[in-house]
């Protein structure tokens, strides 16, 4: 669940801009009708997040041996290759923004993601279908495919467990780097590189194998690009697989967007028609 999560893994966590923030200057020169179209747009930009064993000392084991227990940790490579699809419910917080809403995450292996989210009553999708990335417009209610810098975050965060389990499929290495305090504690650190050259960076706790922190580039309400810190806790069995069910999300070390997981479903049967541009 490494790649669901945080969010991957970024988990499922990248923030994905959508759309120019001139757009939305076209219409209502009330304030008011400003300022919740500004907030309509920060939602929108919003992407996966809502895209996750006992070792030898750390000093002593490669990237190889840090993922396989990573692997391990959160179920095992048998278990885990046997989830086809997963959709996850939850709520969410947007703490700078004093906004509330709640969402609905599809994926489906090994590379198509569908985000819902429910916000000021609005309904706004996210999706990638395995080659095209899109999105509704929250102001018209008409699809959209995501500008090219937005789709390259979506098409990334839509990798599944396959990606983590076979990363050479996928082009994505691992490197181990020299372990990080924090809290008075000694995490493992992953840098995971993608075929583009992305890199993020993981923090894994030494005692459980579990991830715990991510950072990485993303873009922000925006469209620029800031640092956002992942954390990655509350993890609970499900299935036989270990999930965080709190997740939070730092941009540029300001909290930015609180998650939490209500549900998950293992092998729906969803169909690739879900992930497909709506017209």
């Amino acid at each position: 669940m490494v790649r669901s999560f945080c969010y991957f893994v970024e988990l499922w966590i990248i923030i994905i801009g959508m759309f120019d923030h001139r757009f939305y200057q076209a219409r209502g020169k009330k304030q008011k009708r400003r300022r919740e179209m500004k907030k309509l747009f920060s939602v929108s930009i919003l992407g996966l997040f809502i895209v996750s064993v006992f070792a030898a000392p750390a000093f002593c084991q490669t990237a190889d041996e840090i993922v396989s227990k990573m692997i391990e940790a959160q179920g095992g490579r048998d278990k885990l290759a046997t989830i086809n699809d997963t959709t996850v419910t939850g709520t969410m917080e947007l703490t700078s923004m004093g906004l509330s809403g709640t969402f609905t995450r599809y994926m489906k292996e090994p590379n198509k993601l569908r985000m819902d989210i429910e916000v000021m009553g609005m309904v706004i999708t996210q999706a990638f279908d395995g080659e095209t990335a899109w999105a509704t417009n929250p102001q018209t209610g008409s699809t959209e495919e995501m500008p090219e810098q937005a789709a390259a975050y979506f098409k990334r965060d839509s990798l599944g467990n396959d990606s983590l389990l076979n990363p050479d499929k996928y082009g994505i290495t691992f490197a181990s780097k020299e372990t990080e305090k924090i809290d008075d504690k000694d995490y493992l650190v992953l840098e995971q590189t993608f075929s583009d050259g992305y890199k993020s960076t993981i923090y894994v706790d030494p005692e459980t194998y579990l991830p715990y922190k991510t950072k990485a580039m993303t873009l922000n309400q925006m469209g620029m690009e800031v640092e956002a810190e992942t954390l990655l806790t509350d993890y609970r069995e499900f299935e036989g697989v270990k999930i965080s069910y709190s997740i939070t999300v730092f941009q540029d070390g300001e909290e930015f967007i609180t998650i939490a997981l209500d549900e998950v479903t293992f092998n729906k049967g969803l169909e690739d028609s879900l992930f497909a541009m709506e017209e």
